[in-house]
């Protein structure tokens, strides 16, 4: 079983000046080629603390790959550090040089001593050609160990690693596959409950529960020789979650909520309208996130004053006045009322306090009433969120799109069985 680490250099990473995907992108790429990542490490551009992460992955890993500090200035040392590490001296690879001369020349730049520094590499090396830039990559054994030194620029290091790391390490260690199974509507201990002997077994396929801000993934992992025996083994297990957990899984991997209820809207033949107060539009902004949802949703407003719920959803003052704008009362007539005025098969109304002023012993903040109407009638939910307002406005979201999607799986069954 081999072991990778991945280390990243750059000043400008520990200052949160630039956001390392390099190291995300590697760690995908490694992943899928069944190699375990155990340690990934970030350091700055001092040669030292260069040295010090070079040598300490190479004592916990057998492969070490490097992302930035290949350039020509004085603060660019990790190739020079892993020779030093190795013990192998820094050699000119002629081939780079003679490329980085004809680039130069080719741009109509001078050309520096220093540019030089970027041909050099660990003698018994191999250098690793740029097509994108000037620093050559470079790719070094010793002892048993596979060192990888590529350019920091995404542009450069991503193309490299294809054209010239992956044909060296595929194939040799496994598969390693990942499948995403996204839930909406079941919280994170009550699908622990459900499913505690499968995670409590955790052998192969793996399951990794992940809560995130009003939804919970479950990543599956598999380990085999071939793609095709780790797609098996996903295949299975996602099977038997599925028998468990039923529809509360509305997605896999790139599936967005959004994008589910969209599709389930076009399948049928409807349409869906919102109108929204505490929710701001969010709502809305997360349907038309996605491509072609001008196919099934019509209109959206964001009726966040009451004079706009009556003018614009026909809401009664003297109704707000009675119940206040928060009121399951008002959530009903503005679901009514953009179902109405956009014509279409559904409406979702939305209002609330999310907060962290305008609540009330009575109405606290975080309460939420939230419609849905159809033709056949209108379902009213009061929801109580705890947290912040984005938070607050995002779990609504969340919430009313899985309703929908529910009501529209019901209706599609009970078709199936009438038809049946």
């Amino acid at each position: 079983m081999v072991k990778a680490e991945i280390i990243s250099v750059g000043t400008e990473l520990l200052l949160g000046q630039i956001v390392d995907t390099n190291a995300v992108y590697l760690s995908r790429q490694l992943a899928t080629l069944g190699i375990d990542l155990y340690h990934r490490t970030t350091v700055g551009d001092n040669p030292q603390r260069v040295k010090t992460a070079v040598a300490e992955a190479l004592q916990r890993a057998d492969l070490v790959i490097t992302s930035g500090g290949l350039g020509p200035t004085e603060d660019d040392l990790t190739k020079e550090m892993v020779s030093e590490v190795l013990t192998l001296p820094l050699v000119l690879d002629q081939a780079s040089w003679e490329r980085i001369q004809k680039y130069f020349k080719e741009l109509g730049r001078p050309l520096t001593q220093n540019n030089q520094k970027q041909a050099l590499i660990p003698r018994g090396g191999q250098a690793l050609r740029n097509e994108r830039g000037t620093a050559p990559g470079v790719m070094v054994a010793k002892d048993g160990k596979l060192v990888f030194c590529l350019p920091g620029p995404p542009e450069e290091l991503e193309p490299m690693f294809q054209e010239q790391v992956l044909p060296r390490l595929k194939g040799k260690h496994g598969v390693i596959a990942s499948r995403v199974l996204k839930i909406a509507s079941l919280g994170e201990s009550l699908l622990a409950e459900k499913i505690s002997d499968l995670l409590e077994a955790q052998t192969n396929p793996t399951i990794a529960p992940l809560a995130g801000k009003g939804e919970v993934t479950l990543r599956l992992t598999a380990r085999a020789e071939s793609q095709k025996e780790a797609d098996g083994l996903l295949a299975a297990l996602e099977a038997e979650l599925r028998r468990r957990l039923g529809d509360v899984i509305y997605g896999i991997d790139e599936d967005t909520l959004a994008g589910v209820v969209l599709n389930l809207l076009r399948v049928r033949g409807q349409s869906l309208a919102t109108a929204e107060s505490c929710t701001g539009g969010l709502l809305a902004s997360r349907l038309t996130d996605e491509a072609g949802a001008s196919d099934v949703f019509k209109q959206g407003v964001v009726t966040y004053s009451n004079r706009a719920k009556q003018d614009l959803l026909g809401v009664p003052q003297d109704l707000i006045a009675r119940e206040g704008a928060v009121s399951p009362q008002v959530a009903e007539l503005m679901a009514q009322g953009v179902r109405k005025a956009a014509g279409t098969d559904w409406g979702i109304g939305i209002t609330g306090i999310a907060g962290p002023g305008g609540g009330t012993p009575e109405k606290p903040v975080g309460l939420v009433y939230l419609a849905l109407a159809a033709e056949d009638g209108v379902e009213v939910r009061e929801l109580h969120w705890p947290g912040a307002r984005k938070l607050v406005k995002r779990r609504t979201v969340i919430f009313a799109l899985d309703l929908l999607r529910q009501h529209l799986l019901r209706k599609e069954k009970g078709s199936r069985c009438r038809n049946n």
